[in-house]
């Protein structure tokens, strides 16, 4: 999911929080583009993360909201609970915020239910399935437009 505001840095600096709503498929489904709201907390200086945790990254200009898998010694292998790679050694420096909860219309979507734990895991445990068929789909279309493509 991307956020794209330039201010996010200096309202998590000021107010602690950082309210928005979602941009993206990345995070579906979890997040719904444009439709669900989260509520970012500011990382402390030195704080570490946890795996499963949703921390709001920068990679260039732009702001990413994604799901650590790995924990490293200085950072993170994130990804997406709707992509098929990971991104590698996101470090510590790069993570400006954290994922404390988010909203779906006016329903607040707590991080310490059981049922979103249970969806964390049931997304980290189908995704070698889901990314093998994410990859197969696209293979099938690239196949598809290159035979169409000689005819």
């Amino acid at each position: 999911m991307q956020i794209s505001d330039s201010s996010i840095e200096e309202i998590l600096q000021k107010d602690g929080r950082y309210v928005c709503t979602t941009i993206g498929y990345s995070m579906y489904p979890m997040l719904r583009d444009r439709r669900d709201t989260v509520v970012i907390r500011s990382v402390s200086k030195g704080e570490r993360l946890k795996k499963y945790d949703v921390p709001l990254y920068k990679r260039g200009d732009r702001y990413i909201l994604h799901r650590i898998i790995k924990v490293l010694p200085h950072g993170y292998d994130i990804i997406g609970d709707n992509c098929v790679s990971a991104e590698k050694n996101i470090s510590d420096e790069a993570v400006i915020g954290v994922l404390e909860e988010y909203w779906r219309g006016n329903r607040k979507k707590s991080l310490d239910s059981l049922s979103y734990k249970l969806y964390v895991r049931m997304m980290r445990a189908a995704s070698p399935f889901r990314i093998a068929y994410k990859k197969l789909k696209a293979g099938l279309k690239r196949l598809v437009k290159r035979l169409i493509g000689r005819k």
